[in-house]
């Protein structure tokens, strides 16, 4: 279900991108938040996330940066070398900003 979800979303950010370049009030967009939220968030908590956002962007409000916020329970920290596909920086107990690694 996730596999198809992030390829739904792909193909709409590969079309639609080029017809609306530039409209979305929020960094990250719209669609690279419910790519993030899909990806690292319960399938059953991203959709109602994604479509708080989506009711979010329009010209009523502000907008603005906005990372996802997800919960997640860090147990069994191993130190080996992996590549870094997003930080985690802390809000609350068990609760992080979820922030995109640039490199």
């Amino acid at each position: 279900m996730r596999g198809l979800l992030l390829s739904l979303l792909g193909a709409y950010q590969k079309v639609f991108t080029l017809l609306s370049y530039g409209s979305c009030r929020y960094y990250p967009t719209c669609s690279e938040y419910a790519r993030w939220r899909v990806e690292e968030d319960s399938l059953l908590v991203a959709p109602f996330a994604i479509v708080l956002r989506i009711l979010r962007c329009n010209p009523l409000f502000p907008g603005g940066i906005e990372y996802p916020v997800i919960t997640k329970r860090i147990t069994n920290v191993q130190f080996k070398k992996t590549k870094i596909r997003y930080w985690l920086v802390p809000k609350s107990e068990n609760r992080f900003y979820l922030i995109k690694n640039l490199y």
